[in-house]
């Protein structure tokens, strides 16, 4: 997927609220607007490289600019949070992701119980519900989630719980939007309440995957999946290849 529009460099400066940045560009200071509230304290550091994208005038918007990606001393990584979304359905019409081949999207924020899914599939009379989560905390290798509390999150997994015992699959998809992830992991010290719902909800029916993505200033799309695991190792530097 190519990301498009045009793009400008800065330098981190502060984050003064959940939705904004201030960055230096060009020797100005920019503020620009984020579309990710999580935490992302691993990523906002000051001085670290960040491309933002340039925005059309509008009287609905407040700022010019919104972040795009942020350098770390590895890699590239995408803080757009719609982007996983069309990342897994571009893939699925692809034909690119295995468990899901030969599955047409039915409808996209398909509503069940007191909760909206990101994809209802369907393939003859099989049907999955799926939902999708963004990560972009990496930790020696280990992708975590959340980076910061998900009532929600926690909500999806228990609704996604309850609909398979419906007769529907059911299936967590997290995406990282970075390519040095090799495994997923619920962040325990974060949310200990949506880790401990992943691993009843995985005993129960939904089926977890985990892609991680090869992200550049130009484009971004679905590497290679890797493994979700129900527990944080006690060493985060065993995490394999």
């Amino acid at each position: 997927m190519k990301l498009t529009g045009s793009f400008v460099e800065g330098r981190f400066l502060e984050r003064p609220n959940r939705f904004g940045v201030f960055v230096r560009v060009d020797g100005r200071k920019v503020y620009a607007h984020l579309p990710d509230p999580g935490r992302l304290r691993e990523l906002l550091i000051p001085q670290h490289r960040l491309l933002l994208r340039k925005e059309p005038p509008s009287s609905l918007r407040k700022t010019g600019h919104t972040l795009s990606l942020v350098r770390t001393a590895r890699t590239w990584v995408s803080l757009n949070t719609h982007l996983p979304n069309r990342l897994f359905l571009e893939a699925l019409r692809a034909g690119r992701l295995g468990e899901f081949r030969g599955f047409q999207l039915v409808r996209a924020e398909f509503s069940w119980g007191s909760s909206r899914f990101d994809f209802l599939l369907r393939r003859r009379t099989t049907k999955w519900i799926v939902e999708v989560k963004s990560v972009t905390l990496v930790e020696g290798g280990l992708g975590l989630f959340p980076d910061a509390e998900t009532v929600r999150g926690t909500r999806h997994l228990e609704e996604l719980e309850e609909a398979s015992r419906r007769g529907y699959r059911t299936a967590l998809v997290f995406i990282c939007q970075r390519r040095d992830a090799r495994a997923v992991a619920p962040q325990e010290e974060t949310d200990p309440l949506f880790a401990a719902t992943l691993r009843r909800a995985a005993r129960h029916g939904v089926k977890l995957f985990a892609y991680r993505c090869h992200v550049s200033p130009r484009s971004i799309r679905l590497a290679s999946r890797i493994p979700v695991l129900l527990h944080r190792p006690a060493a985060t530097g065993a995490v394999g290849a």
